[in-house]
């Protein structure tokens, strides 16, 4: 059959606790998003303090590909969203929409009534992604991020809320 009209098979992808063994793929696409990435450190902090880590996956159990992950932290009725990342060959499929579905739902059985995160004030695109997730910019967190050559003191981020 010519390539060109094979039916289009849709990608199935699940949600897998994030474990140990998980580390070094989420370190791989941690380390080509991010200018600063989260350190291996940072991951199992994480998982040893108990925080929701959850994996997108796709594909045979046997050799999954990692769409993205998250990592979020429950407060008494609330959950900060620490880490959101997509794979970058996986970006602009929409697929930080489907785990921010994910962490909302999860929040929501946890009795959390607000979900809240922090964003570079530079990125745009995941900035927008959050809008229309129906998160509000609620504040500024002045020099959050690390220092760089384009922000010598540190970049601001943006606080960001959604009433659940």
């Amino acid at each position: 059959m010519n390539a060109a009209l094979q039916p289009f098979q849709p990608l199935e992808a699940r949600f897998e606790a994030m474990t140990p063994a998980w580390l070094p793929a989420v370190l791989r696409v941690e380390q080509s998003a991010y200018p600063h990435p989260w350190s291996e450190r940072n991951f199992l902090d994480s998982l040893h303090a108990g925080y929701q880590a959850q994996l997108l996956a796709a594909g045979p159990a046997e050799q999954p590909e990692l769409l993205g992950y998250f990592v979020a932290m429950k407060g008494v009725d609330e959950v900060h969203l620490l880490n959101i990342t997509v794979a970058p060959a996986c970006q602009r499929q929409g697929w930080a929409r489907v785990m921010l579905d994910a962490l909302g739902l999860w929040s929501r059985g946890q009795g959390a009534q607000w979900l809240w995160l922090e964003v570079r004030v530079s990125n745009a695109r995941a900035r927008a992604v959050y809008e229309s997730h129906g998160f509000r910019h609620v504040g500024t967190r002045r020099h959050y991020y690390p220092a760089s050559a384009a922000s010598p003191r540190g970049e601001d981020a943006a606080v960001m809320s959604l009433k659940l």
